[in-house]
């Protein structure tokens, strides 16, 4: 797959001016105080043991309330017999992709660390099966997928709804009695990457964050540059209603995680395929750039999506050891 984006030496000193919406704070402020005041009743996650077939790792059903107060479902695994407090990974999914079975993605768990999966609202058709729906109605005309649901207005918009599932989900971590809520790192790849830098940008005290070639970012080169979708949702649907397009962009700017990172503080590791036909690298080096607190990344040159799989993976578990022990 070649190149089809800025070399590795531009994207390195690619800076675009972003748009920020006059009432950017406000609108975060607000959204949070209304999450928080959702959140009040049943604060406290439900957890439940369920069987997974394993012996070396414990898993349970976890139900928390999100956007609204309406529940948003995860699995918990930790080491078998684990009480804590124990430092806790918090992982946000990709694209399409629910939390899946008891007895997969045991990394986390295997590695020593309780490991919190959020279902994402909604999803949950393509490589593993979600279990959290979205209650609100799509609008007329929005493209198959997500980045059009709701795009008429910040108040209505998809990622909203999970950007707040994102801050209840690590308030929900910080409630379980066997996590050390000061030991807590978020991570995700492509879309769980942009979910976990908007987290980062709106959850305080956190301990790391680990974002894989993140989505969400700089949405309006996206959706001028990708070559595959998500991105091409925005372009498909301004084909159709290009009389809409700055209002497009400017809801779309309230949640941009490249914006939203410039509020973080925790210590970052980001990962940037240069390959990448889905998030093309330049609109993740834009949020590299502008995350508020120390950062590091790893680049893979000869990859697409898939960033660094394994390989990354391994230098992921090792910078955890050393920030969150």
């Amino acid at each position: 797959m070649p190149l089809t984006d800025l070399s590795l030496a531009e994207c390195r000193e690619y800076r675009p001016d972003l748009a920020v919406p006059e009432d950017f704070e406000d609108f975060w402020a607000r959204t949070l105080a209304e999450a928080g005041a959702a959140g009040t009743a049943g604060a406290d996650p439900v957890v439940t043991p369920v069987p997974n077939g394993l012996a070396l790792v414990d898993t349970y059903d976890v139900t928390f309330a999100g956007f609204d107060g309406r529940p948003v479902r995860g699995w918990l695994r930790v080491p078998a017999g684990a009480a804590g407090p124990l430092a806790c990974v918090v992982e946000f999914l990709g694209y399409g992709r629910g939390r899946g079975l008891p007895h997969e993605n045991l990394t986390y768990a295997c590695a020593g660390y309780a490991h919190l999966v959020m279902d994402t609202r909604g999803q949950g058709w393509s490589a593993a099966p979600g279990a959290t729906d979205d209650a609100a109605p799509q609008n007329a005309g929005c493209v198959p997928g997500f980045l059009t649901r709701g795009i008429e207005s910040p108040e209505t918009f998809y990622y909203r709804r999970v950007y707040v599932d994102a801050v209840r989900c690590v308030a929900a971590a910080r409630a379980l009695p066997m996590v050390d809520p000061d030991r807590i790192a978020v991570t995700g790849v492509s879309q769980g990457g942009g979910i976990a830098l908007a987290a980062a940008g709106l959850v305080q005290g956190l301990a790391g964050v680990l974002a894989d070639v993140p989505f969400l970012c700089n949405f309006r080169r996206g959706a001028e540059i990708a070559g595959q979708p998500p991105y091409t949702e925005i372009a498909a649907y301004l084909r159709l209603h290009a009389d809409r397009t700055e209002d497009v962009f400017r809801t779309l700017s309230y949640f941009d995680a490249a914006l939203l990172v410039e509020r973080a503080t925790a210590p970052s590791l980001f990962s940037v395929a240069m390959m990448d036909p889905i998030c093309p690298p330049s609109t993740c080096f834009t949020a590299y750039h502008r995350y508020g607190g120390p950062k590091d990344v790893s680049v893979y040159e000869f990859s697409g999506h898939e960033g660094g799989t394994e390989l990354h993976l391994a230098e992921k578990l090792a910078w955890l050891r050393r920030h969150l022990g």
